[in-house]
């Protein structure tokens, strides 16, 4: 359905004879945005529609056939989840797990299937695909720019099988070698550093102020004070700082990689 409506917005703009920029000039919108739309990645708001309805000329089909997002995500998460999707920048730091946008099928699968309290095998389906979908923001080969800090945990501890570990690290050092990912490992060895409460991911926008998303124990938080980011941003800058280089985080990740396809 979404990609039916990106297709349909896509037709009428070009039957207006109407660039990606110019359409989106004329409904106050970015053009990233619109590419995105058309591509079936995301949803606009009412508000977007109605104004992509104003611009196109098309009455009220855009606002009033919206697609309805069957989504599986903490309720915490869920504003979270919607800025993701139109960030230009993210940055993420994880202390226990692997980034949501960079799980495979398989390592998300065992990661939600231990929820507490447990759900059943149906809403842990819906739960993996939320998060598979959530990754398509990494089918646009430019946008979003995404950077993760991982701590030296996440490599080292197991989840589900060391087959499991070894196919999400592959998955890792294959985005990070066609760059569309920049990933810096903090080394155990390190001990203390500023990330150590919670996983953080900072998002930067092409028309609005960057926020912060912080998340703990059956609790996230979305910060959107000037103040409270930039002091987050900064502790991101702090503990990147004491990561390995771009270059032996790869070298680290895929000799993990190799330690679990060999693992007996």
């Amino acid at each position: 359905m979404t990609s039916a409506y990106g297709d349909w917005l896509k037709q009428q703009r070009e039957t207006a004879g109407l660039t990606q920029q110019q359409l989106a000039d004329m409904a106050v919108m970015t053009r990233s945005h619109i590419a995105h739309i058309e591509a079936g990645r995301r949803i606009p708001s009412k508000e977007d529609a109605r104004r992509l309805d104003t611009a196109l000329n098309t009455g009220d089909v855009l606002s009033s056939f919206l697609p309805a997002e069957d989504v599986a995500v903490a309720d915490y998460f869920e504003a979270a989840r919607q800025l993701e999707q139109q960030a230009a920048m993210v940055r993420e730091f994880a202390l226990s797990f692997v980034p949501g946008i960079l799980q495979t099928r398989a390592y998300a699968r065992a990661v939600l299937s231990t929820a507490f309290p447990r759900v059943s095998e149906e809403e842990c389906d819906r739960l993996v695909v939320t998060r598979l979908e959530r990754a398509r923001i990494l089918d646009d080969p430019m946008t979003p720019v995404v950077w993760a800090l991982l701590d030296e945990a996440v490599l080292r501890r197991v989840i589900e099988s060391p087959e499991v570990m070894a196919e999400q690290l592959r998955h890792i050092v294959q985005l990070v070698e066609s760059k569309r990912v920049r990933v810096h490992v903090l080394p155990l060895a390190l001990g203390f550093h500023p990330l150590l409460e919670s996983m953080l991911s900072l998002m930067w926008f092409e028309d609005q102020p960057p926020v912060a998303y912080s998340e703990g124990v059956g609790m996230g938080k979305l910060h959107d004070s000037p103040s409270m980011v930039s002091q987050l941003q900064a502790r991101y800058d702090q503990a990147l700082s004491d990561a390995l280089p771009l270059k032996d985080s790869l070298a680290l990740l895929r000799a993990t990689a190799e330690d679990y396809s060999h693992h007996d």
